[in-house]
């Protein structure tokens, strides 16, 4: 009897740890969610700790454990944790990203589950970068434009033109002003083209650039037309024809340009709105930098931009729960935390136009008037791209960047080798 009855507390006990609400929840119905943040800067690492404390502190019954990831190898870190049953319930991520993770029915659909207030509050093209097929899945809250970082001191110094977000210069007037900027063991320009894919197609637009191009029947081919070719023209005729740019930074990362950029090396770098910060902490004292707008094309100053985004994975047990949480994230005066946090722009409208995003310190005024120029990245929905870009794109541009091939088979490479790859994931 003792043993029957033994037997039967023990079943009634792994029956009630079973019908508990996901394997982190207490037993006494207290919720956990699971949030991995890249967050990575001092700052914006600082801020989303202290709302994930605020939204604790409130929520008693809903609790949310912060979990630190990383940028580096996220994909293939999110696809172990989905196909292995481990995600998190909240998922921070890039837009450009969660194609293959959201056909792969890894997201969650977070139509119909979203607040009218932060739908509205967020504009239409910021949605479309979370938008496939007929569903919505993450929502798009940080982005930052491309942006010239510039050497004040050598800008009023040379007597060039000084650009504005209303009046920029165009690629012809770029790369004439880093001809003169150049001379004196100087280069006009340095690009940091390590990751070459990204930068090229996302300033494009500006150029009227689309390369991948959607049939009636859903399909997608890559053409490598004339307005995908201004920029990198420009950057291989500043490399191989006029040396004013420096051919050994194509290589590096953004971060790699600094040290020459503040030894007056370089007397601009192309860089993401956020390298402002890493500028800021280490600039040497009284170095003058001041942040340009991006040259325009036939299309202004309209440039690609993969936001980045919180989604809920598909497995998580508490969707509406971890909505909630995201809607208190991105209340208009948390996304400004969270902006100022990252030295990005916030995509909700309120946020956005916050008195503190708007000052011409450290310029956040030209970045936030380069908000409205911003366009989903044009490899936004494509599934594969992550293939084309690691496996087609990246070698072909770096190779033609460096002098080592042409137009005709940097064409070739993108179009015949890149359709190739494409093609196995629309089958």
């Amino acid at each position: 009897m003792r043993t029957g009855t033994a037997t039967l507390l023990l079943a009634l006990v792994l029956l009630l740890a079973g019908c508990t609400p996901g394997g982190d929840d207490r037993a006494d119905g207290r919720i956990t969610l699971r949030f991995q943040s890249l967050a990575w800067q001092d700052e914006s690492v600082r801020a989303t700790k202290e709302l994930v404390r605020e939204w604790n502190a409130a929520h008693p019954d809903v609790r949310v454990e912060y979990v630190q990831g990383s940028w580096d190898g996220v994909h293939d870190q999110l696809l172990t944790s989905f196909e292995g049953g481990e995600a998190p319930d909240i998922v921070h991520d890039a837009s450009d990203d969660l194609a293959d993770f959201a056909h792969g029915g890894h997201l969650a659909d977070l139509t119909g589950l979203l607040p009218a207030r932060l739908t509205s509050d967020i504009p239409g093209q910021s949605w479309q970068t979370v938008t496939f097929g007929d569903g919505v899945y993450g929502v798009p809250f940080l982005q930052e434009p491309r942006v010239l970082i510039a050497n004040a001191t050598l800008l009023k110094e040379s007597g060039v033109r000084i650009p504005t977000p209303e009046d920029p210069w165009t690629w012809a007037e770029f790369r004439q002003v880093t001809k003169e900027l150049s001379g004196e063991g100087r280069y006009g320009v340095a690009w940091a083209l390590k990751e070459p894919v990204s930068a090229t197609l996302n300033l494009s637009l500006s150029t009227g650039g689309r390369l991948f191009h959607r049939g009636a029947d859903g399909r997608v081919t890559v053409r490598f037309e004339a307005g995908d070719q201004v920029v990198p023209r420009t950057v291989h005729d500043q490399v191989e024809t006029d040396r004013s740019a420096s051919p050994t930074t194509l290589g590096s990362g953004g971060s790699d340009t600094l040290p020459g950029f503040f030894a007056g090396k370089y007397a601009m770098v192309p860089l993401g709105f956020s390298y402002r910060q890493q500028i800021e902490q280490q600039a040497p004292e009284g170095f003058d930098w001041q942040v340009l707008p991006a040259p325009a094309g036939a299309d202004g100053l309209t440039q690609g931009v993969s936001p980045q985004t919180l989604s809920v994975a598909e497995d998580s047990p508490h969707k509406k729960e971890a909505v909630a949480f995201l809607d208190f994230l991105l209340r208009p005066d948390r996304m400004v935390r969270l902006a100022l946090g990252d030295w990005m722009l916030p995509t909700g409208r309120q946020a956005l136009a916050d008195p503190a995003l708007h000052t011409a310190e450290r310029g956040w005024a030209t970045g936030t008037a380069l908000a409205a120029h911003l366009r989903p990245a044009p490899a936004q929905s494509v599934r594969g791209y992550a293939e084309w870009k690691d496996k087609v794109a990246t070698p072909a541009l770096q190779e033609y960047y460096s002098g080592a091939i042409g137009m005709g088979d940097l064409r070739h490479r993108l179009e015949e080798d890149g359709n190739l790859v494409l093609a196995r994931y629309q089958r």
